[in-house]
């Protein structure tokens, strides 16, 4: 037996580019993701986290090696990054595998000003918070699979829609549901 929902909201009739092109708006529109690992212990921790790059459909992060979320990534690369806008109800699940490493001269490249502020100066000289801080580490993300969701009605029309397959017993779909295989995301346009 299938899930109604998902065979009626699913669409696979568009090209990969158009899954592509559908999905990086919903990206630029929310900035941030949360970014999900799993710790030594099996639970699962999640954290919201803003792509510091987008090449192609890889993303990467800038982080700080002191913190939990890279010793969880050592020990167990599968990851999760999620989205959600709540003006258009538009939503992305990008599962993928994680990579720490060290690499100044692209974390000089990718910073900003506003990242100081998740590191602070610690006062030594050396931890100052800034691109040439040694707890400055990056995380790239290469998708494995990503699923998401394309609003195809406005809120109101979208409750409408809800309200009126409520009644009469039809299986609501105000969106599409759409996923980027590994190879459609390696063949993703680079920015």
């Amino acid at each position: 037996m299938s899930d109604p929902y998902v065979e009626k909201a699913t669409n696979e009739k568009l090209t990969p580019q158009q899954k592509i092109d559908g999905l990086k708006e919903i990206l630029e529109i929310t900035k941030t993701g949360m970014l999900t690992t799993r710790g030594t212990n099996g639970e699962l921790h999640s954290r919201a986290m803003a792509p510091a790059s987008l090449d192609g459909l890889h993303f990467t992060f800038i982080a700080n090696n002191e913190s939990h979320k890279t010793d969880e990534m050592e020990s167990d690369p599968h990851v999760n990054v999620s989205f959600f806008d709540p003006g258009s109800n538009h939503w992305a699940s990008v599962a993928g595998t994680a990579q720490v490493r060290q690499d100044k001269k692209r974390a000089k490249e990718l910073w900003n000003p506003f990242v100081k502020a998740w590191f602070g100066d610690l006062g030594d000289g050396v931890h100052k918070g800034d691109e040439n801080d040694p707890r400055v580490t990056l995380i790239d993300v290469t998708p494995t699979e990503i699923r998401y969701w394309y609003s195809t009605r406005t809120k109101i029309g979208a409750a409408v829609e809800i309200a009126a397959s409520a009644v009469t017993g039809k299986v609501a779909h105000p969106g599409e549901l759409r996923t980027i295989t590994p190879q459609e995301a390696s063949r993703s346009k680079k920015p």
